[in-house]
């Protein structure tokens, strides 16, 4: 970190412009990512679901509807003017270009299960073209047909058309975010900050972060497919971490200053020192992030990817570019100055104070402290997790009217079957499946290559088209049911039908429930895998930065501990609506949704992590130098309390202003890691560290005679 710091004293000019010019090449190419991303993502591509989607594509040379429309008609469905009204409703929608071919109920042999409970509305099936931008077509379809049309009502729904309007609220909201939490982000970090000057500092740092991370993302969108929400951890995470790593390398250089360094030495020893600490700090989040990774769904890899890039920006903005600028200002960093004190760290304070209160009661604050966030996390208990679904948008947006259109007004679920494919299995075996298949609870009728069928019995109905479902070695059964896809029943009928035994063949099971249930074992079978990188990698940068067994293990398990209380909010506040007073209506589905739960545990353990190296820098800093741990915990906190908190409090309110978009899960997101950081900075670093601390003495710093000799040969305890 020495050679670093000299080499930017040196060299100045040249760091500071070139990585802006770096930067600002790659937004030629980072913009244009924004058109290519996507709202899906929830999918496990490597399940047995995934298969049958491929097969269905691959050998029927059919998918899933991108665009699902509800006609409407006062006069009911099977009135001569309701099939004029419709028939010149699919001619117009096959003339938009994109549209690759349309079906509706006239069109297919008019089956039962395509009319509402009321008889009077049905559906017409859009397909898009694979090589156009569905989503586009969709909100094009939406915007040109909605609404009143000849003696029809028209609502437009499916998986494009919400995909559409999620992306649209998305960057809705973020221009609307942005409008209110800059301005007044601003305005904080005058006063945290002290100066207008220094203010600008982590608005450098986080908005090149941000900018090149953009870059980063527009080469995945030309491999795979990413998410439209990485934009917001970017965005949200870019600004937070730019106000860290700078409020950070600002104090330390204020404090070198005011010891009587010149400029130039007091560069290099704020990089030496809160350098060295926000290069640990970054690489302990990212590699948090990194356990993403390991999820199928590329919605969660987008934020790994996201989180990961704009985690490693910041740290070389904050190494490269914003000491070059602390060297090339000098004591102009405090120009314009806002507040008029001394703005140099105080050797004894308030958070000094607090720290030696804790540490005269220590097991007084532990119990009541550790009661609090346990009795939060208990809340969690109850949680019933679940996947996103059209119900994540405000209820206002047409597609979400229209999704519960069909929700409510069709018992059968037509525009989302569960598809199954039966490898191998003969006419009669086809038959056997399809009768025990129709018994099942909620399965409304089965169709198949050899017939309908219904709550145990072959119908004496047939409708075009079923005699392609045999093809080759493939059958293809469809079953209609009555229940929300998207949902633990969702679950419970999926595992039904792939409990029914099938020795001879081999069998899978598809559609939108299965879809669903992949997704959630996908996420389940993986987080162990994600705890353990987490754990393990967190040990290890904590030891090789602290040389201590006990103060890794220690900063691991608190923030379990403030990680389920966080859980526990959340699940008080999204799983019945409590908190639709704060942050506005939402559709209330009585589940919490799994990925965004995995997102916010991460995030806010990555983030814990990074003030929890923020402190113990400053203890270890104080220890190394033979003060007792008492001292060094009172002297550390009042030296990085501040800090933390200061940042924190920006921190928080940048993400919490996600409370405020449309999209649920954004509004989970936000407040959920709000939360999770307010929590870490005060009750955890603030109380029970210090409490900790003092119980253990010497302890803290204990670690085997061979594992300090490999913290002293890699050479990180200077």
């Amino acid at each position: 970190m020495n050679r670093l710091g000299s080499f930017l004293v040196r060299h100045s000019k040249l760091a500071l412009f070139g990585f802006i010019s770096l930067i600002l090449l790659s937004s030629v190419w980072g913009f244009q990512s924004f058109g290519q991303l996507k709202a899906g993502g929830y999918e496990n591509p490597y399940s047995d679901s995934t298969k049958v989607m491929d097969i269905l594509t691959d050998t029927y040379e059919e998918s899933t509807p991108e665009v699902v429309i509800v006609v409407d008609f006062e006069a009911g469905v099977d009135a001569e003017s309701s099939a004029t009204s419709t028939n010149n409703l699919v001619k117009e929608l096959r003339e938009v270009s994109g549209v690759d071919s349309v079906d509706s109920y006239y069109s297919l042999g008019r089956p039962a299960s395509l009319i509402s409970d009321d008889g009077k509305a049905t559906y017409v099936f859009v397909d898009v073209e694979d090589d156009v931008t569905q989503a586009t077509v969709a909100a094009g379809i939406a915007d040109e047909f909605s609404g009143e049309y000849e003696t029809a009502q028209v609502y437009v729904a499916g998986f494009a058309t919400v995909t559409a309007s999620i992306n649209s609220v998305i960057e809705h909201d973020l221009a609307r975010t942005e409008a209110i939490a800059v301005p007044l982000t601003i305005i904080l970090l005058v006063f945290v900050f002290g100066s207008l000057m220094a203010s600008g500092l982590p608005l450098l740092v986080g908005g090149l972060a941000i900018i090149g991370s953009f870059f980063f993302v527009w080469i995945s969108t030309q491999v795979t497919d990413t998410s439209v929400f990485a934009l917001n951890l970017i965005t949200g995470l870019g600004l937070g971490l730019g106000i860290d790593y700078a409020l950070l390398m600002v104090n330390r250089f204020r404090e070198e200053r005011a010891v009587g360094k010149s400029v130039a030495d007091a560069t290099v020893r704020t990089v030496e020192s809160a350098g060295r600490t926000v290069l640990f700090s970054g690489l302990t989040v990212a590699i948090v992030l990194a356990s993403l990774f390991f999820f199928p769904q590329y919605f969660l890899k987008s934020f790994a990817l996201g989180g990961v890039v704009v985690v490693l920006l910041s740290v070389a903005a904050a190494l490269i570019a914003l000491p070059a600028m602390l060297n090339l200002m000098g004591d102009r960093v405090n120009k314009w100055r806002i507040i008029k004190r001394d703005l140099t760290p105080k050797e004894s304070g308030a958070w000094g104070n607090i720290a030696r209160f804790v540490m005269k009661r220590p097991v007084a604050v532990l119990l009541v402290a550790t009661l609090a966030l346990g009795g939060l996390a208990s809340l969690s208990v109850n949680a019933q997790f679940g996947q996103v679904d059209d119900r994540i948008l405000p209820q206002s947006e047409p597609a979400a009217i229209a999704s519960n259109v069909i929700r409510d007004r069709f018992t059968a679920k037509e525009g989302s079957p569960i598809e199954i494919i039966l490898d191998g299995a003969s006419a009669s075996q086809v038959e056997q499946y399809v009768l025990e298949l129709s018994e099942l609870d909620h399965i409304v009728s089965v169709r198949s290559s050899v017939g309908f069928a219904a709550e145990g019995a072959m119908l004496p109905q047939f409708g075009p088209g079923i005699e392609s479902y045999a093809n080759g070695n493939y059958q293809r059964v469809t079953a209609i049911h009555d229940i929300d896809s998207r949902s633990p029943e969702g679950v419970a009928i999926t595992d039904a039908i792939r409990a029914i035994e099938t020795p001879d063949y081999e069998v899978l099971v598809g559609g939108s429930a299965a879809i669903y249930t992949d997704s959630q074992r996908g996420i389940e079978e993986q987080l162990p895998t994600a705890l353990i990188w987490i754990v393990v990698s967190t040990l290890v940068l904590l030891f090789l930065f602290t040389g201590s067994v006990l103060l890794p293990i220690k900063a691991v398990l608190l923030n379990i501990l403030s990680l389920g209380a966080t859980i526990g909010f959340i699940t008080w506040g999204f799983l019945d609506g409590s908190i639709r007073w704060l942050v506005g209506d939402f559709y209330v589905t009585g589940t919490i949704d799994t990925s965004s739960t995995v997102l916010i545990a991460v995030v806010a353990f990555g983030l814990s992590m990074d003030y929890e190296l923020f402190l113990l820098s400053r203890i270890k800093e104080q220890h190394d130098a033979g003060a007792s741990t008492e001292d060094s915990v009172a002297n550390g906190l009042q030296r990085s309390g501040r800090i933390i908190t200061a940042a924190a409090l920006v921190l928080a309110f940048s993400f919490g202003a996600f409370a405020t978009s449309g999209v649920t899960i954004m509004k989970a997101l936000g407040l959920g890691i709000a939360f999770a950081i307010l929590v870490d900075a005060t009750i955890v670093r603030a109380l029970l560290v210090p409490a900790l601390m003092k119980l253990f003495g010497k302890a803290n710093w204990w670690a085997p005679k061979w594992m300090k000799a490999i913290y002293k040969k890699v050479g990180l305890d200077h």
